[in-house]
């Protein structure tokens, strides 16, 4: 007789949404005055980190990141907005989309800046992976907000397959 699974515990996406904001300082500025790639990449990682352990109320560590599309340059004194949220979960992992936008008050503007999607691992007291709640979206917004991140993640491993190929027709 098969053994029955342990029902899955189930965390609402609500419950990982994460926003943490920066001013652009000197520090992570290139000699143009614009945000370095790398201070970027370590805010998106710190954000999805945050996101994955108020899901899994687990340690984490991060598996993968897909490339990341850096859309906008931030200028020295933009304020950063960078958000995050698991969208999708499997045993022991889940995945994060992660936003950033610049923001300059002055001129009233906001621009998104930079975009990726991010994969953690739950980890437990003894630093081994660990089963994750199931994803739940009890809001139409919520649900929304996971089509979008499923889809736009769908594009992009399209878009990269099809320039793959491509590349090796040539």
């Amino acid at each position: 007789m098969p053994t029955q699974q342990p029902v899955r515990e189930e965390t609402p996406l609500q419950d990982s949404f994460t926003e943490m904001s920066e001013i652009l300082m000197p520090n992570n500025t290139n000699n143009l005055g614009r945000a370095l790639g790398g201070s970027v990449l370590h805010w998106m990682d710190i954000c999805g980190a945050i996101a994955a352990r108020r899901f899994s109320r687990c340690q984490v560590v991060t598996a993968a990141m897909d490339h990341v599309d850096f859309i906008a340059p931030i200028e020295l004194g933009d304020i950063v907005t960078i958000t995050g949220y698991v969208f999708d979960t499997g045993r022991t992992s889940m995945d994060v989309k992660v936003d950033v936008r610049a923001e300059r008050p002055i001129e009233g503007e906001r621009n998104e800046a930079a975009t990726s999607f991010f994969s953690f691992v739950a980890l437990d007291d003894t630093e081994t992976s660990t089963a994750v709640p199931a994803l739940r979206c009890p809001t139409e917004s919520q649900a929304k907000l996971r089509e979008h991140a499923l889809e736009q993640r769908r594009e992009r491993r399209r878009t990269l397959a099809e320039t793959t190929a491509d590349k090796s027709d040539t």
